[in-house]
């Protein structure tokens, strides 16, 4: 059972969607945390988030500005840690297509820091967040993401006798994150267009805090070297658009540089070393350093058939404009009528 009571617990990219909300379950789940440090660049996000989480009434909470890019600011930030959640990332694909060496400093470079800080830091556990667009990439960030996965898959064949685990997960769309579809749609409605890059487009949908606990079920389970893919239902973008806003017209303006028509998190490469666990899969290292046997044990685990891949557009769960108008009520917008 896992429990960070007592613990030390960092997140990069913390003022984030993705962070606010973990620092949210964790002060609710263990509030005996010892330390709960937020590390990120930007001083806005800081101040309002130390006014919404504020360390007089929160005594575990740090307020730690820097950059992922920093190593040595980043070592600094490591002391004293034992769990570390990496978050932080140029995400946005066709910002990243026009400034692309930031795009690699920030999510190639700065995921080898933070694995560089965990190794001489004493930390125990490291969990990277990573996007379906690492699969089969076909734009910059995902290729950046996919570098980030490999390097923190890597990092335990070099962890010597170190008591630490270096896992990820993988997961779609975010509802309500940060320059996600449906608050962009929401802002649009009121213009009465809605842009839509191509009408056959579908992605993976998945809430925050359905990615929270799949960060606490890796935290608690992981044996190292795994990447986590949640079982997840897709959407069309239509679908989206008609749910929130049923009288705009949509408007096709096609498909920005470095996107694609359907997102995939497993390829059929992949399958050749993935396994069902029930609630997620998992695609394990080619040479993974612990016991395949005790792994199949513990999570009941099952190969997966060579030739599978996971596709937004082949998947067997979908969302529908109904289930899509409550989604936005309870992820983007609580006044939004269902």
């Amino acid at each position: 059972m896992l429990d960070l009571n007592g613990k030390s617990v960092l997140i990069t990219g913390g003022t984030g969607s993705f962070g606010k909300e973990f620092t949210k379950t964790i002060l609710k789940r263990f509030p005996n945390v010892k330390r709960l440090v937020i590390f990120s660049r930007d001083e806005q996000k800081h101040f309002r988030m130390g006014m919404e989480y504020p360390n007089t009434k929160y005594p575990a909470m740090r307020y730690f500005i820097g950059d992922v890019r920093d190593r040595k600011r980043l070592f600094r930030a490591f002391e004293g840690i034992d769990v570390v959640i990496h978050a932080a990332a140029m995400k946005h694909v066709h910002i990243a297509e026009y400034n692309p060496m930031e795009c690699v400093n920030t999510n190639i470079i700065g995921a080898e820091n933070v694995i560089d800080a965990a190794l001489a830091s004493g930390v125990s556990d490291v969990v990277a967040l990573s996007t379906d667009k690492a699969a089969a990439p076909i734009n910059l960030y995902g290729a950046t993401k996919l570098a980030s996965d490999k390097l923190f898959v890597a990092a335990n064949n070099i962890k010597g006798n170190r008591d630490i685990r270096f896992s990820v997960v993988r997961y779609g769309n975010v509802m309500g994150s940060n320059g996600s579809v449906m608050p962009f749609f929401l802002k649009k409605k009121e213009e009465g267009v809605l842009p839509i890059t191509d009408d056959r487009m579908t992605r993976f949908n998945i809430s925050l805090a359905e990615g929270v606990e799949m960060v606490m079920s890796a935290l608690e389970s992981a044996f190292g070297g795994e990447i986590f893919v949640p079982k997840i239902p897709s959407y069309k973008i239509t679908d989206v658009a008609t749910a929130i806003a049923p009288e705009c017209e949509q408007k096709i303006v096609g498909i920005r540089p470095g996107e694609k028509l359907h997102e995939e998190m497993i390829t059929v490469s992949d399958s050749l070393n993935t396994w069902d666990l029930g609630k997620y899969y998992a695609i394990l290292p080619q040479r993974p350093n612990f016991d395949i046997k005790e792994f199949v044990k513990k999570f009941d685990a099952k190969r997966v058939e060579d030739g599978f891949s996971y596709n937004s557009g082949d998947n067997t769960e979908w969302e529908t404009i109904e289930t899509l108008r409550r989604h936005v009520k309870t992820y983007v917008d609580p006044n939004f009528e269902v």
